[in-house]
């Protein structure tokens, strides 16, 4: 591997969310492939909300980029960054270990910003019965608008190319 690739050569980026107000009903992310990627950030963005409305992140698999035969994709980690205002000074992200579930939140913080990242690995995904595929959404928050959008950054790829293959096909 070069030390000196451009970071499309080694990462895919698939907008999951486009920005949005979380409070307008159910946000489900596109379907993504992970078929050519060993692991994919699942990264959502909140900008700062009401009390009690905190965003809850789910993630979901399928057989397809349809979101055909799709089940709870279960996790034990997610990591968390917050502040009133998120800057470099902001600090460190925080480690949450949980039970195997399909769900991240970081509640009583919906008044402040933050990132929650969730990172999977392709074998995180049923792949024995042909579950290749991940999908990122957030329920609606409550009634008060709260900005969000999500990105998936698919990482180590399968086979290093110029171009990396497309997530969103099949």
């Amino acid at each position: 591997m070069s030390v000196n690739q451009h970071i499309l050569e080694k990462m895919q980026i698939v907008s999951a969310i486009v920005p949005v107000n979380l409070a307008t009903g159910a946000n489900n992310g596109d379907w993504v492939s992970m078929k050519y990627y060993g692991r994919c950030a699942v990264i959502l963005f909140v900008g700062v909300g009401t009390t009690a409305n905190d965003p809850v992140l789910t993630l979901s698999q399928a057989k397809d980029v349809s979101g055909g035969s799709s089940k709870a994709l279960n996790f034990t980690r997610y990591d968390y960054i917050e502040a009133t205002a998120l800057t470099a000074a902001s600090g460190q992200f925080t480690t949450v270990t949980q039970a195997a579930g399909d769900t991240a939140s970081v509640t009583g913080s919906a008044v402040q910003q933050k990132i929650l990242v969730v990172d999977i690995k392709a074998e995180d995904l049923d792949i024995a019965n042909g579950f290749c595929t991940l999908q990122a959404s957030v329920a609606d928050v409550g009634t008060n608008t709260q900005l969000g959008a999500a990105l998936y950054l698919l990482h180590e790829p399968r086979e290093l190319e110029k171009t990396l293959p497309s997530a969103i096909v099949n």
